[in-house]
C-alpha cells in the first residue's frame, strides 16, 4: 500500500465525488483544483497504485481508453454518451441472459454498454425547426 500523500488523497477524492467512470487527464484537472502542483505522471502512478490496492477498477469500453471506477459497488453497467465522451453507471442489472448463452455453455459475467445522450448533452441540444 503506498503512502497516503495530499495529491493521492486529492485524486481518491476526486473519484469519490465523480461517482462515474473518468480517465487520468479528467483526474488531473479535478484534483489541481486541490493539489495545483499536481502532474500527469502522478495521476498515472497513482491510479495504478490504487489499482494494485483494489481501491479502483478498470472500465475499459470498445474502443476507448480506460477509465477508471472505485472498486466494491454491485455489478452495474455503463452509458456512454456519444456526444460529450462521459461514461456513466446504469444501476443495476435486469438483463436474463439464460436464453442467449449456446447450448452446454456457462455463462460466468457479462458486461452491457448503453450509447446515446446524456441528460446534460440533451438539454443542450437546440430543439428541432418546426417547419
Amino acid at each position: 500500500m503506498a503512502r497516503q500523500t495530499t495529491q493521492r488523497q486529492a485524486i481518491q477524492a476526486v473519484f469519490d465525488a465523480a461517482n462515474r467512470p473518468i480517465g487520468p487527464q479528467e483526474v488531473h484537472l479535478a484534483a489541481q483544483e486541490s493539489a495545483p502542483a499536481l502532474g500527469m505522471a502522478t495521476v498515472y502512478r497513482a491510479i495504478k497504485g490504487l489499482l494494485e490496492d483494489g481501491w479502483l477498477v478498470s472500465v475499459d469500453l470498445p474502443g476507448e481508453p480506460a477509465r477508471y471506477e472505485r472498486a466494491g459497488k454491485l455489478h452495474h453497467h455503463h452509458f456512454h454518451c456519444n456526444q460529450c465522451n462521459r461514461v456513466f453507471e446504469a444501476d443495476g442489472c435486469s438483463l436474463s441472459l439464460k436464453n442467449l448463452v449456446p447450448r452446454g455453455f456457462k455463462l460466468m459475467t457479462h458486461e452491457l454498454v448503453l450509447y446515446g445522450l446524456c441528460a446534460a448533452c440533451v438539454a443542450r441540444k437546440p430543439a428541432a425547426k418546426r417547419a
